[in-house]
């Protein structure tokens, strides 16, 4: 296939012969004219010569990178690009009867850049942020339904809020193939959810936190846990498996909650052991007293989301885990996490360390956390760890 053509300034195509799938709009000395949003280009150095084929986009990213090697992106491209995914995945062990909720798909993670595919059960939520992988939606939803075969019934798609120009591309959320027979129930490490991926934030669960919520299973033994930003409650649901003496679950959604109490009776049915509250985070730790809870996790939402917020983020980061520190008993243990990808891991752990030493209290680190392993790293492009941990012991 012929796609249009755009051509490098002298000496910029250094990051692509390292395979960093992005190319800046800074780096371009020329393209095609009636050049669309979306659709696949061919890349040349200033020599000419063939370097990459990718979705051009208008922006700082001018191309997202699809391959270093010259192909068409057809029905087959995409099928082997989710090929190659599911056989890592299986590889690793994350599809199995006691876990059918995984990341398929992880952007630049899996050498697809905009694209996002999560499983629930029979379900794929996909999600594009790019307008290209908005445009293939068609292709890919057929291709998944091809690889992964009779497991999958239902393939929805959810990209009103992470595509540009929204209301110009027809990107209303809503099923692309079934939409019938929808298992309503995901299993994580033999423990049950339900994802809300019509309304629920981003796909419906955070599928990132797997392995660090089976951590907490392992400290939670005969502690007063706390989960604060609870979301779906999925740290909590963990704590009880782990035989925790209280779990409380806080978020300011209501909705949120009403999710977590679904998601703790699905597994513990009228445990007495869990209550949860719709309340703001920094006020309901301000109001508890000191060694109420001997283990505390913090999972807020990304407080940075583009470089302009950094500055701000990180006094969020030290004022909440400041806080976390006065209060959490003696011997206490603190999971602190930061989602958002322009916080690097040496600046969260500087805010975190910065609140220890306000409070005085003295503090070991037994973990450092990140992403599990279907949510993979390219190690061209390590912009794709965003998931940042640390594991405290508060003396």
């Amino acid at each position: 296939m012929s796609y249009k053509k755009i051509t490098l300034k002298p000496k910029k195509e250094e990051s692509l012969r390292r395979f960093h799938p992005w190319i800046f709009s800074g780096a371009v000395a020329q393209k095609d004219s009636n050049l669309t949003e979306g659709e696949v280009v061919n890349v040349y150095t200033a020599n000419n010569d063939f370097i990459a084929v990718g979705h051009y986009q208008i922006g700082s990213i001018e191309v997202r990178v699809l391959s270093f090697q010259e192909r068409n992106i057809d029905a087959a491209f995409w099928k082997e690009k989710l090929n190659t995914a599911f056989s890592l995945r299986k590889s690793i062990g994350v599809v199995s009867e006691t876990n059918t909720a995984y990341r398929l798909i992880h952007g630049e993670g899996d050498n697809l850049p905009g694209l996002i595919i999560d499983i629930y059960g029979n379900t794929a939520v996909m999600q594009s942020h790019s307008v290209g992988m908005h445009e293939s939606r068609i292709e890919i939803s057929n291709a998944l339904i091809e690889v992964l075969g009779s497991t999958l019934k239902n393939v929805y798609y959810k990209s009103e809020t992470t595509l540009p120009y929204k209301a110009d591309l027809g990107a209303e959320n809503g099923y692309l193939v079934g939409g019938k027979d929808v298992e309503d129930i995901a299993i994580e490490n033999g423990l049950k959810f339900q994802p809300d991926w019509v309304k629920g934030q981003k796909t419906g669960f955070f599928v990132d936190q797997r392995d660090n919520r089976a951590l907490i299973e392992k400290y939670s033994k005969g502690k007063s846990v706390l989960n604060m930003f609870c979301y779906t409650g999925g740290f909590s649901f963990y704590a009880m498996r782990g035989e925790a003496k209280l779990v409380h679950s806080v978020d300011s959604s209501a909705k949120a909650i009403m999710l977590t109490q679904n998601n703790v009776e699905l597994n513990f049915p009228n445990d007495s052991r869990h209550s949860a509250y719709a309340e703001d985070a920094f006020k309901y730790l301000a109001k508890i007293n000191k060694g109420d809870y001997d283990l505390i996790v913090l999972d807020p939402p990304a407080f940075a989301k583009h470089r302009g917020a950094i500055k701000n983020a990180l006094q969020g980061y030290k004022r909440l885990n400041a806080t976390a520190f006065e209060k959490i008993a003696p011997g206490g243990i603190l999971f602190t996490f930061s989602c958002s990808q322009v916080i690097s891991k040496d600046a969260f752990r500087l805010a975190v360390f910065s609140a220890a030493a306000q409070t005085g209290r003295s503090v070991k680190i037994l973990h450092q956390l990140t992403q599990p392993a279907d949510h993979p790293i390219n190690i061209y492009h390590p912009e794709g760890e965003y998931l940042k941990g640390l594991v405290l012991y508060v003396e």
